[in-house]
Order: structure tokens, then C-alpha cells, then sequence
């Protein structure tokens, strides 16, 4: 899939309307449309990759970028102290459903171990 054809870009790019909780010239998050849990986040590359096994060792600067999203995410969504969920699937196996990288950012309910 091209860049031009990822749903995850065109949101990215305001192409595809979407509730947009933060962005910055390289990250972008949203509102999940079917939430698992009620705070339910989106945060993706603005850059098309396609999953994080893609994700090479010269990207350590985006990966920490996404996490301190995360973190100022989690914090303002009001899940930081209760606890929260970063969820990343990876391939068909996973349910990997759009071939962006994105990670889930799920909180605002106690969740089981194991998951799936």
C-alpha cells in the first residue's frame, strides 16, 4: 500500500475527518471510531510506516517522540495514575487492520491479563 492510498495518512494529512487529540510535524493522535475501552487513542507516525517491525534502529528519536505522546496523552485523558493499556498489532496473526503503524492507547477500565 502506498502512502497515498493509507487511511492512517490520509487522516494525518485532514483528508479524512477524525477527533484529533494532538498533533505535531511527526505525530499524529485521534480518537479510536470503535472504542474499546472508554479512553481509547490512536497514535501514529505522520510519516507512512507500515508496522513496527518496519521500524528501523535509526528511528529511536520517533519512537521516544510517540511515547512522550503517550505520557502527555495519559495524563490528560485522565488515566496516568489509574493505569493504562499501549497495545501495537502487528501483521494479520495480530488483527492488524490498517497497514500504518499505530498504537493504542486504552484506559479508563481495569483490563485482564492475558489479553486477546
Amino acid at each position: 500500500m502506498t502512502a497515498d492510498g493509507c487511511l492512517f495518512c490520509r487522516i494525518a494529512a485532514k483528508k479524512i475527518p477524525a477527533k484529533i487529540l494532538h498533533e505535531d510535524a511527526d505525530v499524529v493522535a485521534f480518537a479510536d471510531i470503535a472504542p474499546q475501552a472508554p479512553v481509547h487513542v490512536l497514535v501514529i507516525p505522520r510519516r507512512h510506516v507500515a508496522s513496527l517491525k518496519d521500524v528501523g534502529e535509526g528511528e529511536a528519536a520517533l519512537m521516544m517522540k510517540l511515547i512522550g505522546v503517550f505520557n502527555k496523552l495519559a495524563k490528560e485523558l485522565g488515566v496516568a495514575e489509574s493505569g493504562y493499556r499501549l497495545v501495537s498489532n502487528i501483521g494479520d496473526d495480530a488483527q492488524q487492520s490498517v497497514p500504518h503503524l499505530h498504537l493504542h492507547l486504552l484506559g479508563g477500565r481495569p483490563f485482564r491479563w492475558p489479553p486477546g
